[in-house]
């Protein structure tokens, strides 16, 4: 994990009048999973927003596979939250996944033999195959987040952003998207990937511990200790050494 895959040098976010992040330093290594937690509010989000290329940096410099973020589009899939979909909606799961091949296919998207292949390879990786000619607001809400999760890696990448990809899953999907982020490395991409669990940041190989600032950024073991973690959450908000981290999961 010798290679760079993002860095951030005096880094400060926000939105309006608002500061999300301030001073925020870290290197990504390439070829990793990266999980940045923190509290909610602690700019989690917002710090994906901007490695996505979405939020802009107030000061600071960012960049993101060697230039600053939406440069790389193509090779960069940004998979949010699940959303509601308003019974009705005539997208089936198939159109859906299809539409992460759209930066690939040109202006008419006509799509090729290998675009089908990759957006079945993609469904079936997410265990949504059989699910193709479903509308999306048929589906419960962990099927829906496999759905956009496999039209992230459908697309065309080399990194793939996941907000908060394992909050108030089904087991099935949990252990699914949770099997994707830790294989994606076997194909060179790398995984940065916002969350409230303390278990999966300590999986990852790379943490960015938040709370309106970096607190740290490095291993895991060397991030997600007793101090670090107390000056994050609050002295209060840890009962013991290795306890879940829970919040309410809303976005920065």
């Amino acid at each position: 994990m010798s290679e760079i895959l993002a860095r951030a040098s005096g880094l400060v976010l926000g939105y309006g009048d608002s500061i999300a992040v301030a001073d925020g330093s870290f290197e990504i290594p390439t070829a990793s999973v990266t999980a940045i937690i923190g509290p909610n509010g602690s700019g989690k989000s917002t710090l994906l927003h901007a490695l996505a290329g979405i939020v802009h940096p107030r000061a600071g410099g960012l960049q993101i596979l060697g230039a600053p973020p939406g440069r790389h589009i193509r090779k960069v899939s940004y998979v949010m939250q699940s959303v509601a979909i308003p019974t009705g909606v005539p997208i089936t799961v198939r159109e859906a996944v299809e539409m992460g091949r759209y930066p690939s296919l040109g202006w008419f998207r006509r799509f090729r033999d290998l675009d089908r292949k990759r957006v079945q390879r993609s469904m079936e990786r997410m265990q949504i195959a059989e699910l193709a000619e479903r509308h999306l607001w048929e589906l419960s809400g962990g099927q829906r987040q496999r759905v956009y999760v496999a039209q992230g890696i459908a697309q065309d990448h080399e990194v793939l952003l996941l907000d908060e990809p394992l909050t108030g899953l089904d087991i099935v999907t949990a252990r699914t998207i949770d099997e994707l982020i830790h294989s994606e490395h076997e194909k060179g991409h790398s995984v940065i990937m916002t969350t409230h669990d303390l278990d999966e940041a300590r999986a990852a190989d790379y943490v960015i511990l938040m709370s309106g600032r970096v607190v740290a950024a490095g291993p895991p073991a060397e991030v997600l200790t007793d101090a670090n973690l107390a000056e994050a959450y609050g002295l209060g908000a840890l009962h013991s050494h290795g306890a879940e981290i829970i919040d309410d999961h809303h976005h920065d």
